[in-house]
């Protein structure tokens, strides 16, 4: 069954840019599409192929650490082959955020040391195996590991830059970092982004802090006039709680980096109403120069979807936060948005919207260096744009909630309860792999993988065991919840990025 759809969302056509709005969903936004889906976006067509296979790792592996493997905040394919039988092999880092949180006899955030994770991956009929390898730990400048710990309001100054710190007890002195998305350069080197500062660190190829890029001063959090980087008191201005710099990545020609807020800022939400969190901020660097650079060159706004039902009938009115990007040229980008339902959440309402983004940059309003970049002058009110400011274009290109094409591969959208084999809630990593194929030489694999959160029964860090098995809001166990990566086939248009 091949069925074509022509995406065109008012937000990203008006000319006024003061009656865009975000993609509205009133109901569940799932998709029952067996086949392909063909999008034309930007005058340019683009085929969903749906998904081909799946892959997972046991919630209870350990690393090579001995702590439990927390899966994919991030992630980077390193290399992609494809043999004479038509099997692929390749080898994916994998980045996990800041450790245990809250879990079991785990209380609050943990000096976990950030780190990345080495995988073997072997693709071949519709089953995608992930083998750990091993990996490193990221330090800083000094050499000494970062820290999981939430840093409270204590700022440490290296080098010009504000990074933040936990003052005292676990952690004391080390830089704290809640790990999202990792970017890789040609050389080795690589960039990892933070929740806690809106920032962005470059690494070289052993793990070694070399560089940062502080945010600028309309997300970098302040309460009562001072930087503010805790993740447990909302800000009055800056990045919310918990929703830093979610995505991260090197444009394929190498000469930007591209970075996106998760939601809105807290000047751009009226309070906390979270459907009105969905004018978020992307950010566009000039690399070729200085891996470094103080500001960015492109700032814009993206809407993201808002869904007005929980899925269970329940009024959400919720933004779908983003969590992840890939860059397909410097001005059109693959992003990935979701709800925060489905296995994991320890709720039984069901998931609403979880979907892969086209995004385009080209004719949205440019806000670097002005005052709602430099300042902190609002872009939105209760949801909607400023007069005036128009906004990055998009379409839909994969819809991760399709019953159809996950029960090929044993999986389900079950909620009342879950199990092993339900999508979980949160989809936070994204890569591209070339399908090398000379019948179609525009095909790539998507691989989107999950962060679980490091929920398990047999769980450890640092030497302490933890039990963070699944409970729902009935009450009920649920077990573990796995690290999975999904693998969509994709057609793009001529130009798309080559092997890795």
């Amino acid at each position: 069954m091949r069925r074509s759809i022509l995406l065109a969302l008012a937000a990203a056509t008006l000319a006024g840019a003061a009656q865009a709005q975000s993609p509205t969903y009133l109901v569940k936004h799932w998709s029952q599409a067996a086949g392909d889906e063909t999008v034309t976006f930007q005058g340019r067509t683009f085929v969903n192929h749906g998904l081909v296979a799946v892959g997972r790792l046991d919630a209870a592996t350990r690393d090579f650490k001995g702590d439990t493997l927390g899966s994919f905040s991030g992630m980077a394919l390193r290399s992609w082959r494809r043999l004479a039988d038509g099997t692929y092999e390749g080898q994916l880092l994998t980045l996990p955020d800041r450790g245990p949180n809250g879990v079991g006899s785990v209380a609050g955030t943990v000096d976990y040391a950030n780190r990345l994770h080495a995988h073997r991956l072997t693709l071949a009929g519709g089953k995608l195996t992930i083998t750990p390898t091993g990996g490193f730990l990221l330090k800083d400048r000094t050499g000494q590991p970062f820290t999981g710990k939430d840093p409270g309001p204590n700022v440490l100054t290296r080098d010009g830059v504000r990074y933040p710190s936990p003052a005292t007890g676990e952690g004391a002195g080390k830089i704290s970092l809640d790990s999202e998305a990792v970017a890789y350069l040609p050389d080795g080197a690589f960039y990892v982004s933070d929740e806690y500062a809106a920032g962005i660190y470059l690494f070289d190829r052993t793990g070694r802090q070399i560089g940062a890029i502080q945010a600028p001063p309309a997300l970098l959090p302040m309460r009562k006039g001072q930087m503010d980087f805790t993740a447990e008191s909302a800000p009055t201005t800056g990045r919310r709680n918990n929703q830093g710099l979610e995505a991260l990545a090197v444009t394929p020609d190498g000469k930007r980096l591209v970075a996106i807020l998760q939601s809105a800022t807290m000047q751009d939400t009226a309070g906390s109403n979270a459907a009105t969190r969905n004018n978020t901020r992307v950010l566009v660097y000039d690399i070729s120069k200085s891996r470094t650079p103080k500001a960015p060159i492109g700032h814009y706004v993206l809407q993201l979807p808002v869904v007005r039902e929980s899925g269970d009938g329940q009024a959400a009115d919720v933004t779908a936060a983003q969590s992840e990007m890939l860059a397909l040229n410097d001005h059109q980008f693959l992003v990935l948005a979701r709800d925060a339902n489905g296995r994991g959440k320890g709720s039984t309402k069901a998931p609403v919207f979880k979907a892969v983004l086209l995004v385009d940059t080209t004719g949205a309003t440019n806000l670097a260096g002005g005052p709602y970049e430099q300042g902190v002058q609002p872009v939105a009110a209760d949801g909607a744009l400023a007069a005036g400011l128009r906004p990055v274009r998009q379409a839909e290109l994969v819809n991760l909630l399709n019953p159809v094409q996950l029960a090929r591969f044993g999986m389900n959208l079950s909620t009342a309860p879950s199990d092993r084999f339900s999508l979980s809630e949160k989809w936070e990593a994204m890569a591209l792999a070339p399908a090398l194929d000379p019948a179609a030489p525009n095909d790539v694999f998507l691989l989107v993988g999950n962060d679980n959160d490091f929920l398990t029964a047999k769980g450890q860090v640092n030497g302490q065991a933890f039990d963070a098995g699944l409970t729902n809001d009935k009450g009920a166990g649920e077990g573990d919840n796995d690290s999975v990566i999904l693998v969509y086939r994709l057609t793009l248009p001529a130009g798309a990025p080559g092997a890795p």
